[in-house]
């Protein structure tokens, strides 16, 4: 068992405020998720307030709950100004206030005499911290709390960046006891969900502000992952692509799998080497994996096999990875634009424009092709987009040409558009000529292309559809289930508002 215990306490909330009001309501939100609670002392705007939240935390404190008190020093990037006696002089306080743990950083432990905590009365247990924010250093065969220096646990926090990176830490968590692996930064983030299957004494998330690159907050961490609950039987999937934080597939293939009671979880992996993330598959004990931007034609050269439609759209998003640990490819981008877009035309016999040459863009002028529909394509990459257009019998209508050219439909296959960059659109006013336009680009739900689309009274389609639908039958692909429908797009329309909402307030 962990010195943290197990389940949801293992989940460590992270309590980080300038004001000791602010800690205060954070602790209050942390207790509802778990019993564990980190109290970042450093973040206190001034000693002042420190002594406040402690003087609150002493009378507040519930019997059950286990609360570790850090006090950083700007040295290992924490925010408390001072030397080593001024971080001991808050971590003693926090012991008289009922925290008991506390986190020493290996640089303060090496400035201490004989190296050792225990002539000091900080919190009765240690967590020895190492730290490195710029990548992963080598590291030992296994890690054991150095008896010497009074430490009851260690924790590594480093960066990584490659999933490879990450993959190495969790192997030393795999191998030590009361050990605590805290991959940092994007390229983490799957291993961070999954550091307590693998023997991390705990995983970190904030209530509030990241404290540390890429951090998942508490409510991801134990709704959205469900972290505690995840196993080595836990079947694992996700999503590959670069850049790929803004996909909401994880909540999308989440929410289905915690509806159906299914023990799986869907996991983002930033991808910038497809080898890297293909080294960590059986690692990860991945089951199977969507594939987005910019990886949908490159790995195709690392499947074993691949359905005929996907190969002749020659565009993979959905892969399976078998017992044997071969690649099964195949395209559902190709179901969800058909369905997206025949719910407003009647789509035999129309001319479509597809605005792109890639691998969502392969799909859906495949699909319309197959629905009877003349299909044109434009494109920044002219080989490219004669290409496809060969491929589907289809024409290539060059840039300069749309303000006099005349489409039943024009599609968006770019990421122009996408958030971060909602206010971009991919197409001027003036080359819209057509009945509907539809943007394959599902958030913002609303892009700056459907609205310029809608100023000119032109039906509009969102990307939703199509990622829902494309979604979907990943999901059912993988489960060999019915997909929960109603609450998957409940899920995810629900974050588009809530979204939304967040941007008009800003």
């Amino acid at each position: 068992m962990s010195v943290f215990g197990e389940g949801v306490g293992r989940i460590c909330a992270v309590v980080a405020g300038s004001t000791a009001a602010e800690m205060a309501e954070q602790v209050g939100c942390a207790l509802k998720e778990t019993k564990t609670v980190e109290v970042r002392l450093d973040w206190l705007r001034s000693d002042a307030e420190r002594s406040r939240f402690l003087n609150w935390l002493k009378t507040s404190t519930p019997k059950k709950a286990t609360f570790l008190a850090t006090c950083r020093r700007r040295e290992g990037r924490g925010k408390l100004a001072g030397d080593v006696d001024r971080e001991l002089y808050w971590l003693m306080q926090a012991r008289e206030a009922g925290c008991q743990w506390c986190d020493l950083e290996v640089e303060t432990l090496r400035k201490l005499p004989d190296q050792s905590v225990r002539e000091y009365p900080v919190p009765p247990r240690v967590l020895l911290s190492v730290h490195d924010f710029e990548r992963t250093p080598v590291l030992p065969r296994s890690v054991s709390p150095p008896a010497h220096g009074g430490a009851d646990a260690v924790k590594i926090a480093a960066k990584a960046n490659t999933i490879a990176d990450s993959v190495r830490l969790l192997k030393l968590a795999r191998r030590s006891k009361n050990f605590v692996a805290i991959p940092m930064g994007e390229a983490g983030l799957p291993a961070r969900v999954l550091a307590l299957r693998e023997g991390s004494a705990l995983a970190y998330a904030p209530v509030a502000e990241a404290t540390a690159p890429g951090q998942v907050s508490l409510e991801e961490m134990t709704h959205l992952y469900r972290a505690h609950a995840l196993n080595r039987r836990t079947r694992v999937y996700g999503v590959i692509g670069d850049p790929v934080g803004h996909s909401l597939s994880p909540l999308l293939h989440n929410t289905g799998f915690v509806a159906r009671h299914l023990d799986a979880v869907y996991l983002p992996f930033l991808v910038h080497q497809l080898g890297d993330f293909l080294a960590a598959v059986p690692e990860f004990g991945v089951r199977g994996f969507s594939v987005t931007l910019p990886h949908k034609q490159t790995i195709l050269k690392h499947l074993k096999e691949c359905e005929p439609l996907a190969a002749e759209i020659g565009a993979v998003n959905t892969v399976m990875v078998r017992s044997n640990g071969s690649l099964y490819g195949c395209n559902t981008d190709y179901v969800g634009a058909l369905r997206s877009l025949e719910k407003k035309l009647r789509i035999k016999g129309s001319r479509a424009l597809i605005f792109g040459a890639g691998g969502s863009a392969r799909a859906a002028a495949f699909a319309l092709k197959r629905a009877g529909a003349v299909v044109a394509i434009c494109a920044r990459r002219e080989t490219a987009a004669k290409e496809l257009a060969r491929a589907v019998g289809g024409e290539v209508v060059p840039r300069r040409a749309l303000r006099g050219e005349h489409f039943d439909a024009v599609l968006n296959a770019t990421p122009l558009g996408m958030h971060p960059h909602d206010g971009i659109s991919p197409l001027a006013p003036g080359e819209l000529h057509c009945r509907i336009v539809m943007d394959l680009i599902y958030r913002p739900q609303r892009t700056q292309l459907l609205k310029i689309a809608a100023k000119k009274g032109i039906a509009t389609v969102s990307g939703v559809e199509m990622f829902l639908a494309q979604g979907m039958a990943q999901w059912e692909i993988w489960t060999e289930r019915r997909a929960p429908e109603a609450a998957m797009r409940r899920a995810v329309l629900g974050a588009l508002r809530a979204e939304e909402k967040s941007r008009q307030r800003a």
